[in-house]
């Protein structure tokens, strides 16, 4: 299931010349947008190694990359993409076919890095990334609390955090109002069995899963900030280093800051676990992703070949080996540590969680849910009228964008 495996991060701009890390100098300008974890500045950091490299690391990539590809020429030569934000560009046209210049530059790329779209290599997958467990581990066993491996469990376990006050707030979580809400409903409903879509391209969300997930997600706020509507990955990422909380399912590309000694206050306490479950039997409530690299169709081919080169030089096994805790790296070279514990026991349950789909119809019901379940959180509408206004919306777009008649 790791084979079937997105995100988010901070603004930066660098550029560099050539280092003798790299096995060619690069003389064409490259430029890439992508999210801002950490481990897109190792694979970008090594990318500038070869000169002439701009990386743009931005956490609101995914908005601006569908303008930025579609200029002609295009922004940006390379894309940094997961499997939940590369339809866009697929759709568009955007993006260009691989398969020449991997047979030309990617003789060391594992078959599972290979992301094929209608029989075409369309993206270079790098990491597999999913939400998982984490915990003070210094809190729970202080509080004689095992390891949650359920929702009810987290909660239970939250309360005692909560009754005994040691930290301000016994849960982190990345509810922030539209794509970070939608995708922790996107995380929760299959953990209770849902399906996304009717054959038919209607939404099915409609239904008693959705009512559970929905009423799942609203049982965190007793325990998490009242800001939490606000929260996103980078913000429960400083709750945890600044110690202000306790436990989050958060992204495993972030587990690498929880010990990094320049700005983490609970260096070594943080421990990482499988997503809980939702239900007795089923999966994970989480999903699988990958991250990894697109080439602009809009460039000359000549473009495109120096931009290939530059990501392999950025995803090759030095960088990995360098870099080893940042990810889950589907590179060859790395090796699994405790960081990644959570994220394989998560992508290797049995039944595994689903992997997001990347789809049409998804990216309009994730906008959908991401509008319209605030207002069950807030209370202002229960979980019946929030299921049928999702319903309603997503009918909507999916009308608007051919999806449905």
């Amino acid at each position: 299931m790791l084979k079937k495996l997105a995100l988010a991060g901070v603004v930066s701009l660098m550029g560099t010349t050539a280092w003798s890390a790299c096995a060619f100098e690069n003389t064409s300008e490259v430029k890439s947008l992508s999210a801002g974890f950490e481990a897109w500045k190792a694979v970008t950091d090594a990318m500038a190694e070869c000169g002439n490299v701009q990386a743009e690391l931005d956490q609101e990539f995914r908005t601006k990359q569908p303008a930025a590809f579609e200029a002609n020429p295009a922004l940006y030569q390379i894309g940094g993409v997961s499997n939940g934000t590369i339809t866009p560009l697929l759709n568009a046209g955007t993006i260009r076919p691989l398969d020449d210049l991997v047979a030309k530059y990617g003789q060391n790329l594992a078959p599972n890095q290979l992301i094929k779209i209608d029989g075409k290599i369309m993206a270079v997958a790098m990491m597999v990334n999913t939400q998982h467990l984490m915990y003070r581990e210094d809190i729970l066993s202080d509080l004689g609390i095992a390891v949650p491996t359920t929702w009810d469990e987290v909660y239970a376990a939250a309360e005692k955090i909560k009754e005994a006050g040691v930290v301000e707030y016994p849960l982190g979580a990345t509810m922030k109002s539209g794509w970070n809400l939608a995708q922790e409903f996107v995380n929760m409903y299959p953990g209770f069995g849902g399906q996304l879509f009717n054959d038919d391209n209607t939404t099915a969300v409609n239904s008693e899963a959705g009512i559970k997930a929905l009423e799942t997600m609203k049982a965190a706020l007793p325990y998490t900030d009242p800001e939490v509507l606000n929260s996103d990955s980078t913000t429960v990422q400083q709750q945890f280093q600044q110690g202000k909380i306790a436990m989050a399912n958060l992204w495993a590309s972030r587990g690498g800051a929880m010990d990094d000694a320049a700005e983490s206050k609970v260096v070594g306490k943080v421990k990482m676990a499988a997503a809980p479950i939702a239900m007795d039997g089923g999966a994970p409530a989480t999903t699988l992703w990958w991250d990894g690299i697109v080439i602009a169709t809009n460039i000359s081919d000549e473009d495109a070949d120096a931009a290939f080169r530059v990501a392999m030089e950025g995803m090759d096994e030095e960088m990995v080996t360098a870099n080893n805790e940042a990810a889950i790296w589907l590179i060859p070279g790395y090796v699994p540590g405790p960081l990644a514990k959570g994220a394989i026991d998560t992508a290797t349950a049995n039944p595994a969680p689903p992997a997001y789909p990347s789809t049409t119809q998804m990216g309009l019901l994730h906008t959908a849910l991401g509008n319209e379940i605030p207002a069950f959180l807030t209370g202002d509408r229960d979980a019946a009228a929030t299921l049928t206004a999702i319903e309603e919306a997503y009918t909507t777009s999916a009308k608007e964008a051919g999806v449905l008649k």
